[in-house]
C-alpha cells in the first residue's frame, strides 16, 4: 500500500504539492487501514491527509543539506534497475 511513498527531499526539481499530498494520502491510508473511508469517517480522513501534507511540506522546506540535489530521472532509472533485479521477466 505504501509503495507510492518515496523520498521527496533533495531532488531537482523540488517535490510538488501533488507529490506531497499523494504521500500523505498513502500514509493516512496505511495507518487508518482504509483505502477509502466511509462517509462517517470522510471528514476526519481528509483532515488527517491535510495535516500530514502540511507537516510534510513544512519539513521539506525546513531541512538543510550540503549534498547536491538528486536528479529524478537518474533515481527513477536506478529504482527500475533494482526492481528488475528482484523480479526478472
Amino acid at each position: 500500500m505504501c509503495r507510492s511513498i518515496h523520498t521527496l527531499y533533495n531532488f531537482e526539481p523540488l517535490a510538488t504539492e501533488d507529490e506531497v499530498r499523494a504521500a500523505a494520502l498513502q500514509y493516512v491510508r496505511k495507518i487508518s487501514g482504509f483505502s477509502k473511508p466511509s462517509r462517517a469517517n470522510e471528514v476526519a480522513f481528509e483532515r488527517a491527509v491535510d495535516a500530514v501534507a502540511g507537516a510534510s511540506s513544512r519539513l521539506l522546506h525546513e531541512l538543510v543539506t550540503t549534498a547536491p540535489p538528486k536528479d529524478r530521472e537518474v533515481e527513477a532509472d536506478k529504482a527500475r534497475a533494482r526492481r528488475a533485479e528482484r523480479q526478472p521477466a
